[in-house]
């Protein structure tokens, strides 16, 4: 089954404790940081649309990349719910083919981390600058190898709500750098007291910060901003989450 085909339909249940509002005010920040004024954002790997729906709300032109065709179905009904206009595009982000150039993009909550196989980085980061503009942004970020070995590593989390349920097995695999998560899932079938149970395994790879660098510059991008997580403190040894804001050379 592949990631994220019955997780979409309850993804936003359990994540509602991710702050996305604090995330994207810090976007804003970052913008404002380096005096760039988006005209066309991409939002690849935008899931449900927790990023891109805010921002089209505040004004900003907004198009979503996302290479599950199930977790773009719940962002286009929130979308149209709200009567948004939100361009939608199933896209692996390896082959990244956009019907325009866009000077920034965004990607966020450990998409790029999805790319397990050896050069998948690099190809990922060369095809996002040639759907840049000239002098374009990406701003992303990335789980960290220590997060893989000493947070989600060999742990077991669970979430209940009224009506649905998922346990998340993680086991890490240090000599290959790869994350297994393995989530079931139990969902009260509609009018009826009983649940439907299903699984998935989704898999992350952790990248040294000297990898992603390397790619990055391979790409042609240049870092103007490296980060700890969502503030603009410097990374450190325990940080969980790395946040790159980098511009086509």
């Amino acid at each position: 089954m592949d990631a994220y085909e019955v997780f979409a339909k309850t993804y936003d249940t359990f994540m509602e404790e991710v702050d996305y509002p604090s995330w994207i005010a810090h976007l804003e920040a970052i913008w404002k940081r380096f005096d760039v004024q988006p005209e066309m954002i991409c939002d690849l790997g935008c899931g449900t649309g927790n990023v891109a729906i805010p921002l089209l709300q505040k004004g900003y032109a907004v198009m979503g990349v996302d290479n599950s065709e199930e977790m773009l179905t719940q962002a286009r009904k929130k979308a149209m719910d709200l009567e948004l206009q939100l361009p939608l595009f199933c896209q692996d982000m390896v082959e990244l083919d956009l019907p325009m150039y866009v000077d920034c993009m965004i990607s966020l909550c450990d998409c790029l981390n999805y790319l397990t196989e050896d050069g998948e980085l690099l190809e990922a980061f060369q095809g996002i600058k040639e759907n840049l503009c000239e002098n374009g942004w990406f701003i992303f970020d990335m789980n960290t190898p220590y997060k893989f070995k000493h947070v989600l590593g060999n742990q077991t989390y669970a979430a209940t709500t009224e009506d649905a349920a998922y346990f998340w097995e993680n086991t890490f695999d240090e000599e290959e750098n790869i994350n297994e998560y393995y989530v079931s899932f139990f969902s009260k079938q509609e009018g009826r007291e009983t649940y439907e149970r299903a699984e998935e395994y989704h898999y992350e790879r952790a990248y040294s910060l000297e990898e992603i660098q390397g790619a990055l510059t391979e790409a042609g991008f240049t870092v103007k901003g490296l980060y700890d997580g969502y503030s603009f403190a410097p990374i450190k040894e325990d940080s969980e989450r790395f946040v790159f804001v980098v511009q086509v050379v």
